[in-house]
């Protein structure tokens, strides 16, 4: 079984809406035969690269390699200033805005790692917390991390790690906003516990 991701330009960060059905358009659409404009990014994807019209790449792999492929398909995109959309999570990378933080990661519990992920991406993907998604955190290696399971057991370590329970996904977004903007509010706001 293969997967797929869609890499293309937008001007302007786009919602999931706009990316599943801008996604959907030109997978009915026919491949490219490759003789228009080429964007430099296809020589550096991995794994098995499809051209349709408008600069709109497909690439397929695995579903093996699919976290690790994965991966570097997003960070590719990202140095191209490109948007990147997972149709299998219905995710979609922006390449703005950011977290403060050069080099945090994303780490999801079903493999998903992003490095330097945009901040509507973290939302989306904290709406996907599930049996299937146990966990999602923001890393920023040797220094601190946020983290948060179902029923929205938040964790944050900076050198204790302390955890609190809060009740709306909204109030994980927010923690998790201020996280990466680097605003510690969210440690004030709730009660934690070693």
């Amino acid at each position: 079984m293969s997967v797929e991701l869609m890499v293309w330009d937008e001007p302007e960060p786009i919602g999931r809406d706009q990316a599943r059905a801008t996604y959907l358009a030109v997978k009915r659409a026919e491949p490219s035969d490759g003789s228009g404009v080429v964007p430099e990014v296809v020589k550096e994807l991995p794994g098995e690269v499809r051209l349709y019209p408008d600069g709109h790449v497909l690439v397929s792999m695995d579903l093996d390699s699919m976290d690790e492929v994965s991966a570097q398909v997003f960070a590719i995109a990202r140095a191209h200033g490109l948007v990147c959309y997972d149709p299998q999570r219905d995710l979609v990378h922006n390449v703005a805005p950011l977290g403060v933080y050069e080099g945090m990661q994303l780490h999801t519990g079903d493999g998903m790692i992003v490095h330097d992920p945009d901040l509507g991406l973290v939302d989306d993907v904290l709406g996907t917390l599930s049996a299937q998604n146990p966990f999602a955190a923001l890393v920023n290696f040797g220094r601190h991390f946020i983290q948060v399971s179902p029923g929205y057991e938040l964790e944050y370590k900076e050198g204790t790690l302390v955890r609190t329970t809060v009740a709306e996904l909204e109030e994980v977004r927010r923690a998790f906003r201020e996280y990466a903007t680097g605003d510690r509010s969210f440690l004030t706001r709730h009660e934690w516990a070693q």
